[in-house]
């Protein structure tokens, strides 16, 4: 299975006085355009490649489908979704909105989570774990 355009690792990283973030190189490579910013699962927030973007977008469109409030929660997603460029230094600017949504207030943890890039309040990162309640649940998963 070829593994371009993937996302793996974890960096810390810090909010700079603009609410900008540096995308580590090894993630930034894979945005040859601007990517979008999303309110994600856990409280995180996720960044998509266009063509994951894509994707996403129509599984939210089948959510959409359903009942009045899946189609507001879809609303609520759409209405949030940020086009993010990232300049020549590698710094992405991380909406008001959005960074309220994800708790995040100077230090952000910028996982690869495989299709997309997730970034994290150091804080929800740790209490992610806890409220899994799965066994190894810091570690990689078990099969």
């Amino acid at each position: 299975m070829p593994l371009a355009g993937k996302f793996f690792g974890s960096y810390e990283h810090s909010l700079d006085a603009k609410g900008r973030v540096i995308l580590p190189a090894k993630l930034r490579v894979h945005f040859h355009e601007p990517g979008f910013l999303t309110p994600h699962l856990e409280q995180c927030l996720a960044l998509w490649t266009v063509d994951e973007f894509k994707k996403e977008v129509e599984l939210q469109r089948a959510l959409a489908e359903g009942d009045a409030v899946k189609r507001n929660a879809v609303r609520d997603w759409s209405a949030a979704v940020f086009e993010a460029e990232i300049d020549r230094q590698g710094r992405m600017a991380i909406p008001a909105h959005l960074r309220s949504y994800a708790s995040l207030d100077q230090e952000v943890l910028v996982v690869g989570m495989i299709n997309r890039v997730e970034l994290w309040s150091p804080r929800l990162w740790s209490e992610k774990d806890a409220h899994a309640g799965a066994p190894g649940a810091s570690g990689p998963p078990t099969s």
